[in-house]
């Protein structure tokens, strides 16, 4: 399966980044292809609704999503989003990558999907938003998602590491 991995958040070393990490580990360890596009380290830029792509074409920013990522998308088999929760939702940097699959809707249409979430907050409401978002990009793009980790109350990568989620991550990826 060829995979593609979209990672948003600006840490490096961060919980999301592990979560990406072991995903990525246990997809590989069962054979399968995983490219990863870490959205907060490239050249990426909003979509500007100007509908020049037809929903079908190149998009007017001629940028990293249009450049290195969405060749991958196209070909990929699952789409998996890797992020922190910042204020109750995605990354910017994810969300960019999100609003840009506008471009190409219906050859990204039946995919599969998978997300990957860390928060430093564990109340209720912490994942709320950005799995309802979640669950209506996968309706409106008729994905059928194989899975999600959803990591709160890990605002540091020690507090992450002390958790299973990693481990979740990793299962995830080996499942497939």
């Amino acid at each position: 399966m060829k995979i593609v991995v979209v990672t948003g958040s600006p840490h490096k070393e961060g919980t999301s980044a592990l979560l990406a990490d072991r995903f990525i580990e246990g997809a590989q360890s069962v054979g399968h292809t995983v490219y990863r596009f870490n959205a907060a380290f490239e050249d990426i830029h909003p979509c500007l609704g100007c509908d020049r792509c037809g929903m079908d074409g190149d998009c007017i920013q001629n940028d990293a999503i249009q450049q290195k990522l969405m060749p991958q998308l196209l070909q990929a088999d699952l789409i998996v989003l890797a992020t922190p929760v910042y204020f109750f939702a995605m990354t910017a940097q994810i969300k960019t990558i999100v609003d840009r699959f506008y471009s190409r809707t219906g050859r990204l249409h039946h995919k599969k999907s998978a997300l990957l979430v860390t928060a430093g907050s564990n109340t209720d409401l912490t994942m709320m938003a950005i799995t309802d978002h979640y669950n209506t990009l996968v309706g409106y793009m008729e994905w059928d998602d194989v899975g999600r980790v959803l990591a709160p109350g890990c605002l540091t990568r020690e507090q992450i590491e002390k958790t299973d989620f990693p481990n979740k991550a990793y299962a995830l990826g080996a499942s497939l």
